[in-house]
C-alpha cells in the first residue's frame, strides 16, 4: 500500500485528513471517550490502554496500544506496539483490523505538522531532535513536507541511537548532524522531544538558551508522571495541548494549572488568524495523541488498501445465514445433536 502511493504522499494525505477532520468536525459529528488502560509494574514498567473514537454515521474505532520502554533492548520490538480496529457505526460490523504501530508513528508526525504550521515560523530551517528513536524519524519526515529544512541537529544519550539515526532517516547526506544538547537547543527553530524518559525522570532539556520564537513539539509525554520539558520553560511559553483534559492527565500540562494552558489544537485550527501572532513567541505543542487521529488513519488505510486491491477478507463474526439463528454459521453435522434437559 505504502509502495503504491509513496511515503511522502502518505504523509501529505495524513496531514490533510487530520487538518480537515480536526477543523471541520463538531461534537455532534465526532466523539472521543477518555482513554483508559492498565499501568503495568511487573516485571517492568509498561502501559496497555485503549483509545475509542466515533465519527457518527461512518466509523467507530478503537486502538489497543502498549507502551513498553524495555522492548527494544529486551525483545527487539518497538517501544510502542498497537492495533487499530474499525467498526461500521450503523451495524457494529468489524470492518477492518490494521497494524497501529506504523499508523501511530505516521499520525504523530502529521499532527506535529498540523500544529507547527500555526505555531512555528514558516521559514524555520533548523530542526532539533532530542531522542533518536522511531518518533524522531517520523517527526523529521513529516516536518520536511511543510518546512524548508536545511539542517537537522540530533541528540540522544544512547550513542547507538544517535549513530544509527541518519541511516534510518534516509535523508540527504550532510543535513543531519549529531550535536551537543546545548547546541541543539540554541540553534533549533523547531525542536522535537521524542524520548522514552521514565516518569519523574524529566526534564530532558535545559530550556534556558532557546530562541525566543522557537516552537517545540513535545511528543514523549504520554502517561502520568512522565514529562520532558522544565516547568520554567512551560511557564515562559504558550502551551497548546492536542486535548486539554488528556494533557492535564498525561502530558506536559501535568505541570501546569488550567489557567496557564493556552489554546488547544482544535482551537488553533478553528481560528488560525486569531493565533497568527504565536509564530513570533515561544510555543509548545503538547502532543499526547488523540483517538480521533487514529480513526482518521484507520479510514485512510482502508481507502488506500481498497485502491491498491490489497488486504485479506476474513470472516470473524458468526453472522452467516439466518440472523435469528445463533448456529446458522455452523455446518449441519456440528449441530445434529442438542442434549435434552437433564432430568432431576
Amino acid at each position: 500500500m505504502v509502495a503504491n502511493v509513496g511515503l511522502g504522499t502518505l504523509y501529505d494525505l495524513a496531514i490533510e485528513r487530520l487538518t480537515r477532520v480536526l477543523t471541520a468536525e463538531t461534537p455532534s459529528h465526532v466523539e472521543m471517550k477518555e482513554r483508559d488502560g492498565f499501568t503495568l509494574t511487573w516485571p517492568q514498567l509498561g502501559l496497555l490502554e485503549w483509545m475509542p473514537a466515533v465519527r457518527h454515521g461512518a466509523t467507530v474505532s478503537i486502538k489497543m496500544v502498549g507502551y513498553n520502554p524495555h522492548n527494544p533492548s529486551k525483545f527487539q520490538l518497538p517501544t510502542i506496539l498497537s492495533t487499530l480496529y474499525a467498526f461500521d457505526s450503523e451495524s457494529g460490523h468489524l470492518r477492518t483490523i490494521v497494524d497501529g504501530t506504523f499508523a501511530t508513528a505516521i499520525r504523530t508526525g502529521a499532527a506535529s505538522v498540523v500544529a507547527s504550521r500555526i505555531l512555528a515560523r514558516s521559514d524555520s530551517s533548523v530542526l532539533g531532535l532530542v531522542g533518536c528513536g522511531v518518533q524522531a524519524v517520523t517527526q523529521l519526515h513529516a516536518l520536511a513536507r511543510a518546512f524548508p529544512l536545511t539542517e537537522v541537529l540530533i541528540h540522544d544519550p544512547l550513542l547507538h541511537a544517535e549513530a544509527g539515526f541518519a541511516a534510518r532517516a534516509r535523508f540527504p547526506s550532510g543535513v543531519i548532524r549529531v550535536a551537543p544538547l546545548a547546541e541543539v537547543e540554541r540553534l533549533a527553530d523547531i525542536l522535537c522531544t521524542t524520548t522514552s524518559v521514565m516518569p519523574e525522570q524529566g526534564p530532558v532539556i535545559d530550556g534556558t538558551a532557546l530562541k525566543p520564537s522557537v516552537h517545540i513539539n513535545a511528543v514523549g509525554s504520554d502517561m502520568p508522571g512522565k514529562t520532558e520539558l522544565p516547568l520554567a520553560l512551560l511557564r515562559g511559553s504558550v502551551v497548546c495541548p492536542d486535548q486539554t483534559e488528556q494533557a492535564l492527565a498525561e502530558g506536559e500540562c501535568q505541570q501546569l494549572d488550567v489557567d496557564e494552558i493556552g489554546p488547544s489544537l482544535g482551537d488553533l485550527l478553528q481560528d488560525p488568524e486569531k493565533h497568527a501572532g504565536l509564530k513570533e513567541v515561544r510555543t509548545v505543542y503538547d502532543s499526547t495523541g488523540l483517538a480521533l487521529q487514529d480513526l482518521v488513519m484507520a479510514e485512510l488505510f482502508e481507502e488506500l488498501a481498497a485502491q491498491a486491491g490489497i488486504g485479506h477478507d476474513i470472516y470473524l463474526e458468526s453472522s452467516a445465514g439466518d440472523p435469528y439463528d445463533p448456529y446458522s454459521f455452523l455446518p449441519p453435522e456440528a449441530v445434529r445433536f442438542v442434549p435434552a434437559p437433564r432430568q432431576v
